[in-house]
């Protein structure tokens, strides 16, 4: 049942909420909405990650402004 966009659907987040009539579903829904959260913020930290070791990749190689070389 899950998704592997990054992107949220509300119209698939709203049909699940709609048939999440019994404790089954509604753990189900739970789950999912658990799962997913986790997904994005762990997508968010690589993404942070990333921008860091670029940013000090391009530091390295520039050195220290202001000097001559």
């Amino acid at each position: 049942m899950a998704r592997q966009d990054a992107e949220y659907d509300f119209d698939r987040y709203r049909k699940l909420l709609a048939e999440a009539v019994d404790e089954t579903k509604r753990l189900e829904l739970i789950d999912i909405v658990i799962k997913e959260g986790a997904r994005d913020k762990l997508e968010t930290q690589r993404t942070s990650d990333r921008l860091a070791m670029t940013a000090a990749t391009v530091a390295r190689v520039l050195g220290p402004l202001g000097t001559a070389r």
